[in-house]
């Protein structure tokens, strides 16, 4: 049935493609690609569509995010509750508020501060990519109440963000 099926992809294919995948952070698209021809394999499987059929419907259908947007997901969470909940408390401390010298509108907008980093490779550090990322969301996201509502919306906004063209 789907239903078991969709079970079985869950438990063997897609908790590994988010296990740890915050990891992959700013990595090249070429080192994404096979977990992306994975995904896409999973929901061919779970809904009977021939290997030669677009896969963005699906993806759509499913309410699945692809790859790159699942680990920018996990990135954001695991931001949000360093930044709102203070754990974990060694990735906290690596994040710093962004305090203007002067009064301005963005003081209290919940962005952080993004430190410059002097490589690419640097720039995939969790303290320089995540507030990226977090700057990037809007200010309504940003401030939401409670984790379950933040994940809910930030899902709504990577799909409509990604999916804007089938929505």
């Amino acid at each position: 049935t789907f239903e078991a099926t969709r079970c079985l992809l869950h438990a063997f294919v897609v908790c590994h493609l988010d296990y740890c995948n915050s990891l992959l952070a700013g990595c090249s698209r070429s080192l994404i690609q096979p977990l992306q021809l994975l995904q896409n394999k999973a929901a061919r499987i779970l809904c009977g569509i021939s290997p030669f059929d677009h896969i963005t419907p699906t993806l759509v259908h499913l309410h699945w995010l692809p790859v790159q947007q699942r680990i920018i997901f996990k990135s954001l969470v695991l931001l949000y509750n360093a930044v709102h909940l203070n754990t974990p408390r060694y990735l906290a401390d690596r994040l710093e508020l962004y305090q203007p010298t002067r009064l301005l509108r963005s003081q209290n907008t919940g962005l952080l501060t993004v430190p410059y980093s002097f490589s690419n490779k640097g720039d995939r550090a969790f303290s320089v990519n995540a507030p990226k990322l977090w700057n990037s969301l809007p200010t309504n996201l940003r401030n939401t109440g409670t984790l379950q509502h933040f994940k809910r919306h930030l899902k709504a906004h990577l799909f409509r963000e990604c999916f804007s063209s089938y929505l």
